[in-house]
């Protein structure tokens, strides 16, 4: 039984490494957001809109809870997910934890050329939403080295670099 649990900041690559790891593998990926709409029917944007980012970590805590138990898989998970309850250290029982590490420039790049809506970047200018990545990543990342493996992923800007970092991942975890 194997479960590839890839965790990371918001633009790091998580559903494009977990995508292509699972096309490699032929282990299904589940993207934990994905997930969270599917079984409640609304986007996070309305899950945040209507109950707070505490009631949407309270839903995605439970969601989480049931897709880790899913066996041979990849499971991408949003960028806040280990850092609230016991999730990190839920995470790491559970499987192979990988934290996609990026420096805060490579992320606003990322994120500025994503075409999907980000409930907690909307209505910042390239300069606050630098500065906003800069202090999250800083409290989010004791949650993020508590990951079993860690890939630097601040060069995954092309195919190739995509494939080298399924190779990597897949010789880190035995997959």
């Amino acid at each position: 039984m194997v479960r590839i649990i890839i965790i990371g900041y918001m633009g790091a690559g998580k559903t494009t490494v977990g995508k292509a790891l699972s096309k490699e593998t032929g282990f299904p990926f589940y993207d934990l957001d994905w997930y969270i709409e599917s079984r409640m029917r609304k986007s996070v944007s309305q899950l945040f809109a209507e109950r707070g980012e505490e009631g949407f970590r309270k839903i995605e805590h439970a969601m989480l809870h049931e897709v880790a138990e899913f066996e041979d898989v990849i499971i991408s998970c949003g960028g806040g997910t280990p850092c609230f309850f016991d999730n990190m250290d839920y995470l790491n029982q559970q499987g192979h934890t990988v934290y996609l590490k990026a420096e805060p420039e490579v992320l606003r790049y990322h994120l500025q050329l994503g075409k999907g809506v980000r409930p907690l970047l909307q209505g910042k200018s390239p300069d606050e939403l630098l500065d906003f990545i800069t202090k999250q990543l800083a409290q989010r990342e004791p949650f993020y080295s508590k990951a079993r493996h860690i890939l630097d992923v601040n060069k995954l800007d092309s195919y190739e670099k995509i494939r080298v970092s399924v190779d990597r991942i897949r010789e880190m975890t035995g997959v």
